[in-house]
């Protein structure tokens, strides 16, 4: 058992959230030395603060050191615990940013998890809360975590630099995941998407679908791109406006891109013409890249494959983006695990850019701190 709690030692400020997420799951402890040490201003930000209380939050038993500087980290996870709770989050960072860890624990937790986060819906650094819907939640769904408590509800939205936003988080729990198979994504049939707007004339939410759809239409009849105008107390405390768009298969692989204005007072405004036009653009690129989990999700669906059943996972993925590769070589220092990867060309797969398939035998984790009933 002194081999099994060995303690795993980092240098550095990266991949933060990987290794605390993966470190709750594998109950082993952690240490993160050199945290920005050589900057004028060392130590944890203040949404990497805001990360580790809320990692706090959903367990139960978690100790947590940190020094005076904030430079090094010493973090010995407990059990998952869940049940219902809030959370502010910085608004130095999207919700998203918290949505994605949270994502990844929250089908292991001893309580079915249900938490308010509040804080920036929409920001051009992390996965909106949008895109998360319409991708993370379908992808779970895959692996057997579905019902009816599965959901993302945006009660208000909140652009930065104040935020403001509020969504609540629902997931159920279970003890076992299904091993996936899910190698053809299959042809695109179908475009939805969001056009928000807070703050602003809701004139701009139409504008940017119709300067999306003169690039879309050209592809495929089947768009429909809602605008979501949010008025009064549910609008946030900053204006913006943006949009998230999803293409989907009729083998049921869901990508997505989306792009946000800029914040109050920082860059130059952006025309939603322009902003409607290179979202487009951008999911072009996302269905060029391919795969059956776009870019946002590669390391969801790794990490639910590699939680899975003794049995054999295959997905095939797009170009790996550089945090999926980070994430697989924590994935083998916390749980030994490797996987296969099979590069297939465009002329194997008729289809776009290079892919990678991914192929592993799941650890066989077992959900113990769930409650059985």
């Amino acid at each position: 058992a002194a081999g099994e709690t060995q303690c795993l030692s980092y240098a550095g400020c990266n991949f933060l959230r990987q290794r605390l997420v993966l470190s709750t799951l594998s109950g082993r402890p952690l240490k993160i030395r050199k945290i920005r040490s050589k900057e004028e201003d060392p130590g944890l930000r203040d949404f990497e603060a805001s990360f580790i209380r809320l990692i706090d939050k959903v367990t139960n038993g978690s100790r947590i050191e940190i020094n005076q500087t904030g430079t090094t980290l010493y973090y010995q996870p407990g059990l998952l615990y869940g049940g219902s709770l809030e959370h502010d989050c910085s608004p130095s960072r999207s919700i998203g940013y918290y949505l994605e860890s949270l994502l990844c624990l929250a089908p292991f937790m001893k309580h079915p998890l249900k938490i308010v986060l509040r804080g920036v819906t929409n920001d051009q650094v992390d996965p909106s809360v949008d895109v998360l819907k319409a991708t993370a939640l379908p992808l779970l769904k895959k692996f057997g975590i579905d019902g009816e408590s599965l959901e993302i509800k945006i009660n208000r939205r909140g652009m930065p630099p104040k935020g403001g936003g509020e969504i609540v988080f629902a997931c159920p729990v279970r003890k076992v995941l299904q091993p996936i198979q899910f190698t053809d994504p299959g042809k695109i049939k179908r475009i939805r998407g969001t056009a928000y707007s807070v703050r602003v004339s809701p004139q701009m939410a139409n504008r940017m679908v119709e300067s999306a759809r003169s690039i879309l239409n050209k592809f495929l009849p089947d768009i429909y791109i809602y605008t979501d105008h949010m008025k009064g107390v549910s609008s946030g405390k900053s204006p913006g406006f943006g949009m998230c768009l999803t293409a989907e298969t009729i083998n049921g692989t869901i990508l997505s891109a989306e792009l946000a204005s800029n914040p109050q007072g920082q860059g130059a405004a952006v025309l939603p013409e322009e902003l409607g036009q290179n979202c487009a653009k951008l999911l072009l690129e996302e269905v060029y890249r391919g795969g059956c989990v776009d870019s946002t999700n590669q390391s969801l669906a790794l990490l639910l494959m590699t939680l899975g059943q003794r049995d054999v996972s295959k997905v095939l993925l797009g170009p790996l983006s550089p945090y999926t590769i980070e994430f697989l070589r924590h994935l083998r220092s916390f749980f030994q695990i490797m996987f296969k990867i099979e590069t297939k060309t465009p002329e194997e797969e008729h289809m776009g850019g290079e892919k990678v398939l991914m192929t592993c035998v799941g650890i066989g984790f077992s959900n113990l701190s769930k409650t059985i009933r």
